[in-house]
């Protein structure tokens, strides 16, 4: 009997308001022990997925690394002084979940067989799926949730 998205999948997924600030979203990451949550709307509908990836990413964008090689010392040190002085400006302004998520969500049907996730999974570099029963929300299914199946597999002999 094939595995299923139902059989694996993590129930009662927690999801964050778009409208949440960047800091409310990183403390409700660290009280609940995950690493990124699905991101909803006012009317509770799921537009997006945010993670503790999109944080660093929004933290630490900065010029491209050939652009840096180009630049003489002195405008090295400028162009950290610069980002560091807008990075210290950016924390007065309260940047909202909507704006470091990622609005593309992925999810499989309750029936979809794990070896069509994992390909999914593979084929779209995703970490974490959400599973749906109809068009609603019922579960979501981690990298870490796929390789509990594989641990939990019988040892063969070689």
């Amino acid at each position: 009997m094939p595995v299923l998205a139902r059989d694996i999948m993590t129930p009662h997924v927690k999801s964050v308001p778009a409208s949440w600030t960047m800091q409310q979203f990183a403390r409700f990451l660290a009280t609940n022990s995950i690493s990124g949550s699905p991101v909803v709307n006012d009317r509770g509908e799921i537009v997006g997925i945010a993670t503790l990836s999109d944080i660093a990413d929004f933290h630490l964008n900065t010029v491209t690394q050939d652009y840096e090689r180009r630049m003489t010392p002195e405008e090295l040190q400028e162009a950290r002084r610069l980002r560091q002085f807008i990075f210290e400006e950016m924390q007065k302004v309260p940047v909202e979940v909507r704006d470091i998520m990622t609005p593309i969500v992925f999810a499989v049907q309750e029936e979809t067989p794990i070896q069509e996730i994992a390909r999914l999974m593979m084929k779209e570099h995703l970490h974490r799926i959400f599973v749906k029963r109809a068009d609603k929300v019922i579960g979501i299914i981690t990298g870490y949730d796929m390789l509990k199946v594989i641990a939990d597999l019988p040892e063969t002999d070689s």
